[in-house]
């Protein structure tokens, strides 16, 4: 009987892990081909075309707020419904290619709201479906398929930017999405255990957890870092003639994370968030520093390398930090409030960073981003590490 209750490998974990897999495949497809489809067909400067990469995080981020809020009334199933139904249908607002980069950005925005609307509910049906004496593993192998949507979505992304026309690619997105909306159909229906929201007047903790602001923050600076790596690597391998090695980055940064992923969820769970978190920032500066003076296709994959073992398993750590010192009833909103952080950082970041590049470069970009995360290790320390001792001691 407990061996059932306790059973992570269902079907509806696997088909709704898939679905994620989907929607943050297309997400970051489309995160690394959008600033040069924007350069291409719009003559966009490099702070338009990072807007034009980071906007859609924007909308992300608009999404999961309105979904954080009214998921428990509506339904988790229903929810993803409503997210894949409208992902579909915005993701087809690509072929439209009048308007010019206005119109672009106005699409890359509706297309993000969708998208988060989609990956709230997954995140949220996950939550309720993992058995909880399993829950930090759980967890983690589902955030793997956001991982490997992270990897793979900029490979395929590069790698059809260089054999077929931008068309192809969104034509590519349209049919994935359909497959996702598809297979969601067999997800069984979930009762909320969560409290319902009443119709009280605003209040911020009805999208934000408080508990959850500290980790939250330093998700937020970390982001900038990856920011910087997704809207700028096709640019900087242009400009350092290293274009056929940077469309295997992403799936160096993959595999580096597929093979750390599995023990550092479990040596979280016996020894405590810092046993993973220090050593993680520090991978992950030292890969940003590494990339800021790379001039050879092997030293760029040395780099995906040293910074999928970081900052991928920052990213599972950080998330993992923000359930642990949440109380469970507010698991969703704890989810969401790392996403925040997270999506703010994706998005915003290309926008402000496309202004500094100009003026020192990629090489100085990359190598001031390593000193910021050294220096989001000490905030970490501070704001959440002297504390993960007793978080740890407690049963």
């Amino acid at each position: 009987m407990s061996h059932s209750k306790d059973k992570l490998w269902t079907k509806d974990f696997i088909i709704v892990s898939l679905i994620n897999f989907i929607v943050i495949l297309i997400f970051y497809l489309l995160m690394v081909t959008i600033a040069s489809f924007a350069k291409n067909e719009y003559d966009a400067t490099t702070s338009q075309a990072g807007l034009a990469t980071g906007i859609y995080i924007v909308g992300t981020l608009v999404g999961r707020l309105f979904s954080g809020r009214v998921i428990n009334n509506v339904g988790a199933k229903k929810m993803m419904m409503i997210g894949l139904t409208a992902f579909i249908v915005t993701t087809a607002l690509y072929f439209v290619h009048s308007g010019g980069i206005t119109m672009l950005l106005i699409f890359r925005l509706i297309n993000g709201v969708a998208a988060g609307i989609a990956s709230t509910a997954t995140s949220t049906i996950i939550a309720q479906i993992i058995p909880s004496a399993r829950k930090a593993e759980g967890i983690g192998y589902f955030s793997m398929s956001t991982t490997l949507g992270t990897a793979i979505g900029p490979f395929l992304g590069i790698m059809l930017g260089r054999l077929v026309s931008y068309n192809v690619i969104f034509l590519f997105c349209v049919i994935l999405a359909v497959i996702a909306l598809m297979i969601g159909l067999t997800v069984k229906a979930l009762k909320m255990p969560f409290t319902k929201t009443s119709k009280t007047k605003f209040s911020l903790k009805q999208y934000i957890e408080p508990n959850a602001i500290p980790i939250a923050i330093v998700t937020f600076l970390m982001s900038l870092g990856y920011a910087a790596i997704l809207s700028f690597i096709s640019f900087f391998a242009e400009e350092r003639d290293l274009v056929a090695a940077a469309s295997f980055f992403f799936l160096v940064y993959a595999v580096a994370i597929l093979v750390t992923r599995p023990f550092s969820g479990r040596l979280m769970d016996t020894k405590g968030a810092n046993a993973i978190m220090v050593p993680c920032f520090l991978l992950f500066a030292a890969g940003l520093a590494l990339l800021s003076v790379t001039h050879s296709s092997i030293l760029l994959l040395v780099a995906a390398a040293i910074i999928g073992a970081g900052y991928g398993n920052l990213q599972s750590g950080a998330q993992a930090i923000a359930l642990k010192v949440t109380p469970s009833a507010r698991a969703g909103l704890a989810t969401s409030t790392f996403f925040i952080a997270l999506d703010a950082g994706l998005g915003f970041g290309p926008y402000i960073l496309g202004f500094i590049e100009p003026l020192v470069g990629f090489g100085a970009l990359y190598s001031g981003l390593a000193v910021l995360i050294v220096m989001t290790l000490v905030l970490y320390m501070m704001l959440h590490g002297r504390k993960d001792k007793q978080l740890t001691a407690q049963p």
